[in-house]
């Protein structure tokens, strides 16, 4: 029998966590923005991954906002004691949909104060802070301040672990030296390798990498080769993408999003392809 177990498990935080888990981004409207066309439809996505063994979901309540966190607190709550939620704070929604940063200490404090709200959970086991020099990508510049403000309301209890979003090396050596980081969660898929060197350096010190967008996001992976390999071994493009990442660095937790069960599944199954060397040198010349 299949299961995601075959994937393995990493530390996040104080919790080893299987390797392959959820992002919960697509439960919102298009754009991520607004409530989702089918509400029951989200219901049974989450409630499918949980009963598949995901224990890993990844959230924001600049999500909608509100939309997906108010989902999951719907679908899961209360929470089996093994499911561990990751949520993130450092940006906002503009009433156009528009993706603004929200760095201050008490828009930090508000978003800390959302999540615990909408989820209906006293202590945020891990928070990422989402730096948004730039929505397009990492840029560089100090994040001293606000990892501080985050820090302090880790001390209040509030928080756990603290994480690290669309960050440079540099950033997350800055952060490091500020407070311990269980987590960065960048962009990386077989396309966008920037973060190669950074994943290796991570995964000597036992942190986890949480790529986002790890099938290609808003724009979905498209390649001669991964489809062709994806025919030789029976199995889709994307589940290929999904393998080779896991295969990739055992600190690699994958967090696909998704909207159907369908797909859901067809992710999860990821979790038992194992590629030949000789499959994985032809996806490496992907990017």
């Amino acid at each position: 029998m299949q299961t995601i177990d075959q994937a393995g498990t990493f530390m996040l935080g104080a919790r080893a966590v299987n390797r392959l888990g959820y992002g919960a981004m697509q439960l919102a409207g298009p754009g991520v923005f607004g409530p989702p066309k089918s509400r029951d439809a989200a219901l049974a996505v989450l409630r499918e991954a949980v009963a598949a063994g995901v224990n890993h979901i990844d959230t924001s309540d600049f999500y909608g906002p509100h939309v997906t966190n108010q989902i999951i607190r719907e679908a899961l709550h209360p929470y089996d004691k093994n499911l561990l939620i990751v949520t993130k704070v450092g940006a906002r929604r503009g009433e156009d949909g528009s993706w603004l940063p929200a760095f201050s200490n008490d828009e930090l404090a508000r978003a800390v104060d959302d999540n615990l709200h909408n989820l209906a959970i006293e202590t945020l086991d891990v928070v990422n802070l989402r730096v948004m020099f730039s929505p397009h990508g990492p840029v560089e510049g100090s994040i001293a301040a606000p990892l501080a403000a985050l820090v302090d309301l880790q001390r209040q209890g509030l928080v756990r672990h603290i994480g690290l979003s669309n960050v440079t090396a540099s950033q997350v050596r800055e952060a490091r030296e500020i407070a311990e980081i269980v987590c960065v969660q960048n962009q990386y898929n077989l396309a966008h390798r920037e973060d190669d060197a950074l994943i290796d350096a991570l995964a000597e010190d036992g942190i986890a990498y949480v790529p986002f967008f790890p099938l290609g996001g808003f724009s979905p992976l498209q390649s001669t080769i991964l489809s062709e390999v994806a025919g030789r071994l029976h199995a889709t493009p994307m589940q290929v993408a999904l393998a080779w990442l896991l295969q990739r660095a055992p600190n690699i937790l994958l967090i696909p999003g998704t909207s159907s069960v369908a797909h859901l599944r067809e992710n999860l199954a990821a979790a038992s392809l194992i590629l030949p060397d000789d499959e994985v040198l032809a996806l490496n010349g992907v990017a």
